[in-house]
């Protein structure tokens, strides 16, 4: 097997991939910033901690997110995906639980918009900037 073919997965090597992460996690952090700056109720400490931030909601995103649309896809079908931002919002909140006083979130109805908000913002960056690399 040619040394190419070893280090390439799916087309893609490993390389890119690690950049694609890592520019991932910068624009998580940049748009859990605007968030941060648009929001009364949202706070992150500096940038630093937003990327930590980052870090932690991917790990949480790739973890524990799935269970938590699976338990909750009946009440998603039922009221037609607008319980599907609550999934986010448990996410947001447990990232708050874990970061301390770097991240705060409160308020139920402002948490619920801040969830739509970030995953709209984190979509329209994906596909603007992630995409391309």
């Amino acid at each position: 097997m040619s040394k190419s073919k070893l280090y390439k997965i799916n087309g893609r090597n490993n390389k890119s991939d690690l950049v694609s992460f890592i520019v991932g996690i910068i624009v998580y952090a940049i748009v859990l910033m605007i968030s941060s700056s648009l929001f009364t109720n949202f706070y992150i400490s500096s940038f630093f901690y937003a990327i930590i931030a980052a870090l932690v909601l991917s790990a949480l995103n790739y973890t524990i997110k799935p269970l938590l649309i699976y338990w909750t896809l009946p009440l998603t079908i039922v009221t037609y995906g607008i319980a599907y931002p609550i999934v986010n919002m448990i996410i947001l909140k447990l990232c708050d639980i874990i970061m301390g006083v770097h991240f705060q979130i409160s308020g139920f109805i402002s948490m619920f918009f801040i969830a739509i908000f970030i995953s709209v913002l984190k979509i329209f960056f994906d596909n603007l900037i992630t995409k391309n690399i």
